[in-house]
C-alpha cells in the first residue's frame, strides 16, 4: 500500500519546471530538466546527453547483469532522446544516480495486417544507495509520456520472475503480466512479460 500510494505521489507531484536549451542542432545544448515542488527530494530528472552515456553504462554494469555495448546506448539517444532520461543530484549533474532507456518497437496487430507501434522499456536502473528514494518511480513517470508521443499503442517490457519489488512499481503503474517468456536471461531465469495497453484506459 505504502508503495502504490507513494508511486502516485509521485506521479502527481512532478513538474516539469526548467527547460535550458538553446536554438541549434547540438543535442547537448537541448538538456530538458525536470524537478519535483519544492521542499521534496534532492535528485533531478533530466534528459540524457552524449556526455552522460559512460557514467549510465557503468550503472547499468554495477546493478543489472545485462549489459550492453556503447553504441547500443548512442544508438537509442539518437533515435528516442526524449524518453532517455538520468536522474542527477541537484547539485552535481555529473553524477548519474538512475536512468531509463525506450525504443518503439512496430509489430503486426493481431487481429488485421495493420503493424502497431510498442513502447518497449528497453532498461531502468538505479544505483544501490540510492533506492528506495522514488527515482525509479520519477524515471518512469517522465519517461513513459515522451515516448507516448511516438504513437505508441502500448508499453511492454520484461521483469525477472525474482524481482518483487520491480514487479510491484510496474503494476501500480498499470502494466499487467501477460505471459512468462522461459530462459529470457542468460542466466537461464524466467521473464515476466508485462503490458500496459493505452486503449484500456
Amino acid at each position: 500500500m505504502y508503495l502504490l500510494l507513494y508511486s502516485i505521489y509521485i506521479h502527481n507531484k512532478f513538474l516539469i519546471i526548467q527547460n535550458n536549451f538553446t536554438m541549434g542542432t547540438d543535442k547537448e545544448s537541448k538538456t530538458s530538466f525536470f524537478n519535483r515542488s519544492k521542499n521534496e527530494s534532492s535528485f533531478i530528472i533530466k534528459s540524457c546527453t552524449d556526455d552522460d552515456l559512460e557514467r549510465v553504462k557503468q550503472v547499468n554494469e554495477q546493478e543489472l547483469p545485462e549489459d550492453y555495448p556503447f553504441f547500443f546506448y548512442k544508438s537509442i539517444l539518437d533515435n528516442y532522446p526524449e524518453s532517455f532520461l538520468v536522474a542527477c543530484p541537484k547539485d552535481d549533474f555529473n553524477q548519474i544516480l538512475g536512468y531509463v532507456m525506450w525504443r518503439v518497437e512496430r509489430t503486426s496487430s493481431k487481429n488485421s495486417l495493420r503493424l502497431l507501434n510498442k513502447g518497449h522499456l528497453v532498461s531502468i536502473a538505479v544505483s544501490g544507495d540510492y533506492r528506495r528514494q522514488g527515482i525509479a518511480a520519477a524515471l518512469l513517470a517522465k519517461s513513459m509520456p515522451e515516448i507516448q508521443k511516438q504513437n505508441i499503442t502500448e508499453y511492454v517490457l520484461e521483469v525477472r520472475v525474482s524481482n518483487y519489488s520491480a514487479i510491484n512499481l510496474y503494476e501500480n503503474f498499470k502494466f499487467k503480466t501477460e505471459g512468462i517468456k522461459k530462459k529470457y536471461y542468460k542466466d537461464g531465469e524466467n521473464a515476466y512479460f508485462m503490458v500496459y495497453k493505452l486503449n484500456e484506459n
